[in-house]
């Protein structure tokens, strides 16, 4: 959820990046975006340009919860926008979709030649029907529907980010419950094409715990794939931190279809990171470009 920076530890400004069919970025952030200080809309579009991709997808962050802070309270500072409420709980600033819209489309007249889709990343879309409906008329071209925050075991009703599920739940028990949800929201009506960062909570992973044991989480995660695939979604691949590719090749055995790319980039410089090895793993799991550059990649 934070704007952390990624190393840039590809080849994403060589001949052979620029020559190869990469894949759409599909799920990107820009100043519109609450946890997102460093983004600017204009230069990730140049950068997608620089990079020769066909299209990228901007996926505003749309949080609609209020979160009860982690141990020790917040540590966010300056680098999100939003603000506490009367109980302490931290409320994003709502997306400036109007503004967000016109720069979109200001941007589609300075590079003609990218695809550009103007998005939202939805949290917790299940959760919030009437706020969700309410956001219909504006057309979204990609809405990535992700989860951020998991059900507080000190306050009924309410929820915590994941340091603070963490801290409530243990390592395991935070991604049962994550992965328990996910099921849950790929289950619902939320208005959503791709299931976004299912491996989320590796990103608060201890340094020190060792790798997630994939195999003993086999059962539960095939089990939120096959609802997702029922559904007719999307499976995210994020390349901020890559997905394990044994998860993409269950998706690919239990009938998913479709896998979309997302740097989930928060700043210009982080766009289509680790592209080339994703790609290739993504391609090993059975799926490959289709003939639109700009869709998904689809199953083999």
């Amino acid at each position: 959820m934070d704007d952390r920076g990624v190393a840039e530890d590809d080849d994403r400004g060589s001949a052979q990046w620029a020559d190869a069919r990469w894949p759409a970025d599909d799920h990107v952030h820009s100043q519109y975006s609450w946890d997102a200080h460093s983004g600017d809309l204009e230069a990730t579009c140049a950068r997608a340009v620089q990079l020769g991709l066909p299209a990228i997808s901007f996926t505003e962050h749309v949080d609609f919860g209020a979160w009860q802070p982690p141990p020790g309270g917040w540590t966010w500072n300056g680098a999100v926008r939003g603000r506490m409420d009367d109980h302490g709980r931290f409320m994003s600033a709502p997306l400036e979709v109007q503004a967000y819209v016109e720069e979109v489309e200001r941007c589609r007249h300075l590079f003609p030649g990218l695809r550009i889709r103007c998005g939202i990343e939805l949290s917790e879309g299940h959760r919030f029907p009437d706020e969700v409906a309410e956001l219909a008329g504006w057309g979204f071209e990609r809405v990535v529907g992700s989860l951020h925050a998991l059900q507080d075991l000190r306050h009924p009703g309410e929820v915590v980010e994941l340091r603070g599920a963490l801290a409530q739940r243990g390592l395991l028990g935070t991604v049962h419950a994550y992965l328990d949800e996910a099921a849950v929201m790929a289950a619902s009506d939320a208005p959503f094409e791709v299931l976004g960062h299912l491996d989320y909570p590796l990103r608060y992973w201890p340094a020190g715990a060792g790798p997630l044991p994939w195999d003993d989480l086999e059962e539960r995660v095939r089990h939120v794939l096959s609802v997702l695939a029922s559904s007719g979604r999307a499976l995210e691949v994020n390349t901020r931190r890559p997905m394990e590719v044994q998860v993409v090749r269950w998706w690919h055995e239990v009938g998913g279809q479709a896998v979309s790319f997302g740097s989930d980039a928060h700043r210009p410089e982080d766009l289509a990171v680790r592209w080339r090895e994703v790609a290739d793993a993504v391609s090993s799991a059975g799926f490959r470009p289709t003939a639109d550059p700009t869709s998904f990649w689809s199953r083999a």
